[in-house]
């Protein structure tokens, strides 16, 4: 948290802030001193909901959001709490231990929350990106220069995850099997310190991991624009529990306007979001800026379209689930329906329409 007169006040004044800065979730008053005058809209003071959030470090609105506090500023009363994730598979378990409402996952995951044995009662609320270069093969200087070349050596990835999925992928589309691959589960950070010592020869994924790899000897052969020129796209996605989804509608349009005005921000003044997603993710504003050419960001009205969550993503989603079944990711696929049903463009329409009501 970043804020905040007779001796006594001073050090209510100053207890206040060290509250601010130990706590990972904001409500009522404290809001205030978040700076609820930011809201980029008038706030709404009717929200008083408790939400919680599951947020991964990718340079996406998301995080942008998470740092300009518009949440926060735009629901004063409401208890907006953050958790950090390492990859969509912890936050898919994390909605089945029924800890999260709202979560950012690959389409890979969500996939896997509406398929057996999950079946998770969630649904797909907003899209925070394409996914382009921004996930990437990147070997080790001379290992390889296509996939067909890394048979037999040890490749590693978070198993689950979109960038997981992209590779099985590529491996089916080079004819290839994935069993004559030694592919390794490492989350993230684990991935580049087993790259430093040597015990991978390459890795899938996403920045700021990728970035660290291509530094130090890596060179990048395949990208997830690559697979999805061949007709599987990735995406990260916002998926949100049926049941909070019902009961709050308002703050879910909230939530969605502020996605929205951060994909904005990506769009016009990019230098502003940049900023945000350094402090969040951990990279120079440059590198920030540089990372978002990775990745496709979609307005709210572009979501709600028939080419997303109006229409095409639950076939997309389908069309994964049918994939993964055929790589034992789950263990069967629902009918076609079940995906249909699991993508919820109202959050994104809501949004649209707020939008263009300005």
């Amino acid at each position: 948290m970043r804020s905040l007169k007779s001796n006594k006040t001073l050090l209510t004044a100053a207890l206040l802030t060290l509250a601010l800065s130990t706590t990972g979730c904001v409500g009522g008053d404290d809001q205030a001193a978040a700076g609820g005058s930011d809201c980029p809209w008038e706030p709404d003071e009717s929200i008083t909901a408790t939400v919680r959030i599951g947020y991964q470090k990718i340079p996406n609105g998301d995080v942008v959001v998470k740092d300009q506090k518009i949440l926060e500023s735009c629901a004063p009363n409401a208890t907006i709490e953050w958790s950090n994730f390492a990859s969509g598979g912890d936050v898919v378990q994390a909605f089945g231990g029924k800890s999260l409402d709202l979560g950012l996952v690959g389409s890979s995951p969500a996939t896997k929350a509406l398929s057996a044995p999950l079946n998770l009662p969630v649904s797909v609320v907003w899209i925070h990106d394409v996914i382009g270069s921004a996930e990437s093969l990147v070997v080790r200087d001379g290992a390889a220069t296509d996939i067909v070349g890394l048979k037999g050596k040890t490749i590693a990835t978070p198993f689950g995850s979109t960038a997981h999925f992209s590779l099985l992928q590529a491996i089916a589309d080079a004819g290839e099997d994935a069993a004559d691959y030694k592919l390794v589960n490492a989350e993230p950070e684990q991935i580049a310190p087993a790259w430093s010592r040597g015990d991978i020869d390459a890795s899938w994924v996403w920045d700021p991991t990728l970035s660290e790899l291509e530094k130090d000897k890596g060179a990048v052969i395949l990208t997830s624009e690559d697979t999805a020129k061949a007709g599987k796209p990735t995406f990260d996605v916002g998926i949100a529990d049926t049941s909070f989804v019902e009961k709050n509608p308002d703050f879910l349009e909230l939530w969605a306007r502020a996605q929205d005005h951060a994909i904005a921000q990506i769009a016009d003044e990019p230098d502003k979001a940049a900023e945000s997603v350094a402090v969040e993710v951990g990279v120079s504003t440059d590198e920030a800026k540089a990372q978002f050419e990775g990745f496709v960001y979609l307005s709210a009205e572009e979501q709600a379209g028939p080419d997303y969550l109006g229409g095409k993503l639950g076939k997309d989603l389908f069309a994964t689930a049918q994939f993964l079944l055929t790589q034992d990711g789950i263990a069967a696929v629902g009918p076609e329906s079940a995906y249909a049903d699991g993508v919820d463009a109202s959050p994104a329409e809501a949004a649209a329409e707020a939008g263009s009501s300005k």
